[in-house]
């Protein structure tokens, strides 16, 4: 049996499509302008969009604009495409020209087709549900682009923050459990005044709980959209009653607290509201980075005050090499976050006045950031900090046999005095506190 062809045009041509391709000609178009071969659009951002498309349906419905009777058979189609039944359609490059408006008519065209199959029309049909005069009705890329891109950061947000309250009560709790363990601390890699493990580890859990609490906070700034201003914001071919309406579906799908900017030329055009987000992906990534270096060299067999969990063989040559895979896999995750911040804000910085025509980089790059962060903030915690074990003895040992008691007596002898007794003991750490014992008692 042949494979059923369909053929759709437009002022720039035609091109031949399948009837198991429920994108249409936009999309194909795209498909073949954009073949980087990198990756294709974030499906977190694409259902923010199909959520967009079913509350405006919802919202013609409930101002008796349905006239041709379809929208029930759009957000049948929406849920399907939210259930995860139609992922293999969104074929657009999450790298692409004109601001995201090859995405948006890629979910145009799939909700149109998968309506029309429902309604017992072949795909394409185009004269019963059109993907821009009936699935994009009073709506632009310019308003549902940038609206998607907030509410898919405001859930990821939301997972993020809570992966990062878990961490910090893993290092809370090893933050209590080590409170007694008296190690050497350093400054600038070298020995400098004693410290407790449990010490170290609540600094570790402060940095998360800032972390967490930024995170936390910054879903207020995501959640002033500007769905309803269409082009550049101020609401051309929008109906009153819509753009009233969908912000109040919209509430009710996402169970987000949006509200319509005072202003929606502003969040067209602006973008350093993903900026700022970004920073304080970048914060949490930099307090990451750090966190898993100091458990790098802590672990390393030149200090060995901590035993990380052994998680896999670390060599093809050298037999017994264990290397400490998590932590490394959560500093180039950082990496990664860092350079993304990069992109953003310089995406951000190239809008040229009343929209951004990089708004996609802006898109993957966040998205990447928030969907690399939130997994690796788990396996840091699940793999890494709650396996720890310390290594008491070695702790005493390199504690004893180095000079971080020698500050607690430069108080009272002065600095000058116990240098030279330092300098005259040598690597004689005994002898040195006998005589500095012995001169403060006279």
């Amino acid at each position: 049996m042949g494979v059923n062809m369909r053929k759709e045009s437009d002022k720039l041509g035609g091109l031949e499509l399948n009837d198991s391709e429920l994108y249409g000609l936009q999309t194909k178009r795209a498909y073949e302008n954009f073949k980087l071969n990198h990756k294709t659009t974030n499906l977190h951002l694409i259902y923010s969009i199909v959520k967009i498309k079913k509350a405006a349906a919802i919202t013609y419905i409930h101002t008796n604009a349905d006239e041709k009777e379809i929208y029930p058979s759009v957000i049948s189609a929406c849920d399907r495409i939210l259930a995860g039944g139609a992922d293999d359609q969104f074929i657009t490059a999450s790298l692409q020209g004109g601001a995201g408006t090859s995405t948006n008519m890629n979910v145009n065209e799939v909700i149109a087709n998968l309506a029309l199959q429902q309604l017992g029309h072949p795909p394409g049909s185009y004269a019963v549900i059109h993907p821009l005069d009936d699935i994009n009705r009073g709506q632009s890329t310019n308003d549902v682009y940038p609206t998607a891109l907030r509410i898919a950061a405001i859930d990821a947000l939301r997972i993020l923050s809570e992966e990062c309250a878990k961490l910090q009560e893993t290092l809370q709790k090893k933050e209590n459990e080590w409170e007694a363990i008296n190690k050497t601390g350093r400054t600038e890699l070298m020995d400098a005044v004693p410290v407790t493990l449990g010490g170290e580890f609540g600094a570790y859990a402060q940095a998360i709980a800032r972390d967490r609490w930024r995170l936390y906070k910054i879903e207020e700034r995501l959640r002033q959209v500007n769905i309803g201003g269409t082009a550049i914001g101020t609401g051309t071919n929008a109906d009153r009653q819509y753009r009233f309406g969908i912000i109040e579906s919209l509430r009710s799908l996402t169970g987000i607290g949006l509200a319509v900017s005072e202003y929606p030329l502003d969040i067209t055009q602006n973008n350093d509201v993903f900026v700022e987000v970004s920073g304080l992906l970048k914060a949490l990534a930099v307090n990451l980075m750090k966190i898993a270096n100091d458990l790098r060299l802590m672990n390393s067999n030149a200090i060995g005050e901590i035993r990380l969990k052994p998680m896999q063989l670390g060599s093809t040559i050298m037999p017994g090499k264990i290397n400490p895979v998590i932590p490394e896999m959560v500093m180039q995750v950082s990496m990664r976050v860092m350079a993304n911040d990069y992109a953003i804000s310089a995406a951000a910085a190239h809008g040229e006045f009343e929209l951004n025509a990089f708004l996609p980089l802006i898109a993957d790059s966040l998205l990447e950031s928030l969907d690399l962060l939130r997994h690796s903030v788990k396996l840091f915690r699940e793999k890494c900090i709650e396996g720890i074990e310390p290594n008491t003895e070695k702790c005493r040992m390199l504690l004893d046999s180095s000079y971080a008691f020698a500050a607690e007596y430069a108080a009272k002898l002065g600095y000058d005095a116990v240098s030279l007794v330092l300098e005259q003991c040598g690597d004689n750490t005994v002898k040195a506190k006998r005589i500095l014992g012995d001169m403060l008692s006279e």
